[in-house]
């Protein structure tokens, strides 16, 4: 497979009011990626247009991202998963996608079984050291070629 970019996704909204975790185990057991439609409650001197204007570029960068590319994510208990992006952008319009606010989905293939921590490139779990809720590429020195040989060790 090409160097791909590699992806942190948490897949957490950025509505408190929204369960840690629910998102992702939607994400999980449908076979899907994605982010949520929420904005951040604005604070003084933000505007609800710059909000939005910032949720649109969150949006345009997930769908930009090439199928086949690879997508860390942790769930609610700290385990990792790795899945592989599997098409297009759509948007999920159930009530159970809008209660765990992860309406802006694609189709990813996740692995069966989570990643052991020791397996984990370490570019991935400093991008999730950092924190916040984007969806965002890692860097790395060939954290392309490490997340493949994972994938291949793990898919079988």
């Amino acid at each position: 497979m090409p160097d791909l970019p590699v992806f942190r996704a948490p897949m957490r909204s950025r509505d408190d009011r929204v369960p840690a975790g629910d998102a992702v185990e939607r994400a999980l057991t449908r076979g899907i990626c994605g982010m949520g439609a929420r904005v951040e409650r604005t604070r003084e001197g933000d505007d609800a247009v710059r909000a939005y204007e910032r949720l649109a570029r969150r949006i345009a960068r997930f769908a930009a991202a090439p199928s086949g590319a690879p997508i860390w994510t942790r769930d609610v208990d700290g385990l990792w998963w790795l899945g592989r992006l599997d098409g297009d952008l759509s948007e999920d319009t159930s009530p159970e996608a809008r209660r765990v606010d992860l309406v802006h989905v694609r189709p990813c293939r996740w692995l069966m079984a989570p990643i052991a921590p020791s397996d984990v490139p370490v570019p991935v779990s400093a991008a999730f050291a950092r924190g916040g809720l984007n969806w965002q590429e890692v860097h790395g020195a060939d954290i392309s070629g490490q997340t493949d040989r994972i994938w291949d060790r793990y898919d079988s």
